[in-house]
């Protein structure tokens, strides 16, 4: 069992090794990572031994841990690629049993930065609440079992996943990551701003729950001896030790599972003919024709391509965090509604550059400009049949938190106007501008496109906003003139009506453009 943990923790180091001689550049990036990471644990440190006394103390500390634990949880979903040790199919075909590889991957876990890190803000919790030298006693306790809780529920989470997390669409997964950074990020904004202006006090009815949460419960046993309650202390660690001992079992089952379990690579295809492709139900639902199934290869590449999943579930997020975020915290505006159509109707831009080098086989089937036309008119069906219900959904919602139900329909209206504003000028500046989305990593445009993607989004939404202009003049004098307020429900079928004629001039313009331009556009697109 020695030997067996010795050599995985060496395997770990020498990855880490070889991963760093590869370029000078990957080297100083992770130097610099460490000590920023290890200048926050730090000052992370100092700042809750300075909470040592303060009532609210354990709240904070519980707190942290349980945001700790979740941390370890989704990082292996985002991140899969971060540790190579993570994956355990890798030693499917070494003679290990379960047990011994678990203790050995458990060790070899606890070598890294992350752990330090963890290990550093559980010694400050622990610190910050207790007062005497039974505490500190059970202290060590509680960062052990904290610290073991954690990297067992990272491991589990990984052993669980890691067919999917290995494949190409989990490692695609990743890209989600920035998702739940901007979301993230908002909400920590809204809580740091409620708590600003509340104090501490209000997370104390949250502590207190997640004091009985592992491995938030291991920090509350340290609290509850402080206070002198040992039993409740004592079942707080009992619960923090049989999390940890649950963890370990699912782990040890998912890796036997792993080692033991055929995947699709062994398993014998299936016959030709045996299973009959089912027609779509989508399919059915949308017009006859090219039209129709322009619509449905565009929400399919919505649902399936990872980028194109990603630039949308973002738009989504974002449209409706800006303008709900706002009116909780009595700081917004109806109008900020409007953002949620702005989000999704960047999505019109660079439309070919989404299909990247695939675009060859939809150039194949344009040979005119009524051809390109159809193609263009079934791409902005297809982003109206989400952007409408979407756009409509939030304005609602934020009427509702603000209780500004007589601006409803101009700020419907406006927001209709604007969106077709944007359909029409993305698909003028999908042809005037294209460029290649890679594939492959983080990246949004492929190198020295940079330039035309600037002019393709800034310059189409500033060409949007003056081609909206009308409908956002109309609605500033209906709402300072004398007695217009009695007007401006018009706003709703006008702005309807200019979106909807906007958008058909904006398509119309763009087809002789598009068919023109087929290799310019299948050249920029193929880039990269």
């Amino acid at each position: 069992m020695s030997a067996l943990t010795g050599v995985v923790v060496q395997l770990k180091l020498s990855l880490l090794r070889n991963g760093l001689r590869q370029s000078a550049g990957r080297r100083a990036a992770y130097v610099a990572s460490v000590v920023v990471v290890l200048l926050i644990a730090a000052l992370q440190l100092i700042g809750l031994i300075a909470l040592r006394g303060n009532a609210h103390a354990a709240t904070v500390a519980v707190l942290g841990a349980a945001i700790l634990a979740l941390g370890w949880a989704v990082l292996p979903l985002f991140f899969p690629s971060g540790d190579e040790t993570l994956d355990p199919t890798r030693l499917v075909m070494l003679p290990l049993r379960p047990g011994p590889l678990v203790r050995a991957l458990l060790t070899a876990s606890l070598v890294g930065i992350g752990p330090l890190f963890t290990l550093c803000l559980f010694t400050g919790s622990v610190i910050a609440v207790a007062p005497g030298a039974a505490a500190y006693g059970t202290a060590v306790v509680a960062v052990v079992l904290a610290l073991l809780i954690c990297v067992a529920l990272a491991r589990a989470v990984a052993a669980a996943n890691i067919r999917l997390l290995t494949s190409r669409k989990g490692r695609d997964l990743a890209v989600l990551s920035g998702l739940v950074v901007a979301v993230g990020a908002q909400l920590v904004n809204f809580g740091a701003q409620r708590l600003g202006s509340a104090g501490l006090s209000r997370l104390d009815p949250v502590g207190e729950v997640l004091r009985w949460v592992p491995p938030g419960s291991a920090i509350g046993a340290v609290d509850s001896v402080s206070k002198g309650s040992y039993g409740i202390a004592a079942a707080q660690l009992a619960l923090s030790a049989a999390a940890s001992a649950g963890l370990l079992t699912l782990w040890s089952r998912s890796l036997t599972k792993l080692m033991t379990a055929p995947d699709q690579s062994t398993l014998q295809a299936a016959e030709p003919g045996s299973r009959e492709r089912a027609s779509s139900g989508l399919s059915r639902l949308l017009p006859a024709g090219r039209t129709g199934t322009v619509m449905e290869r565009s929400l399919r590449y919505v649902w399936r391509d990872p980028k194109t999943k990603a630039a949308w579930v973002t738009s989504l997020a974002i449209g409706l965090i800006v303008p709900v975020f706002n009116a909780l915290q009595g700081t917004g505006s109806i109008y900020f509604a409007c953002f949620a159509a702005g989000m999704l109707g960047i999505q019109m831009y660079n439309q070919f550059g989404q299909d990247t080098s695939a675009f060859w086989m939809v150039a194949m089937t344009i040979s005119s400009p009524r051809d390109a036309y159809a193609e263009l008119r079934g791409r902005a069906l297809a982003l109206l049949l989400i952007t409408l219900p979407y756009a409509t959904l939030v304005t609602v919602v934020t009427t509702a938190l603000l209780g500004a139900w007589p601006k409803l329909p101009e700020v419907l209206g406006l927001s209709f106007a604007l969106l077709g504003a944007m359909l029409a000028t993305g698909a003028w500046t999908s042809a005037r501008f294209p460029y290649s989305i890679p594939q492959e990593g983080y990246k949004n445009v492929a190198p020295g496109q940079a330039g035309l993607a600037w002019i393709s989004i800034f310059g189409g939404m500033v060409s949007a906003a003056l081609l909206a202009s009308p409908v956002i003049t109309a609605t500033i004098w209906l709402n300072v003139a004398a007695g217009g307020d009695e007007w401006t429900w018009l706003l709703l079928p006008a702005g309807a009506a200019y979106g909807a004629l906007i958008t058909f001039l904006g398509l119309r313009l763009a087809a002789p453009r598009t068919a023109g331009r087929l290799p310019e556009i299948l050249g920029a697109v193929s880039k990269g």
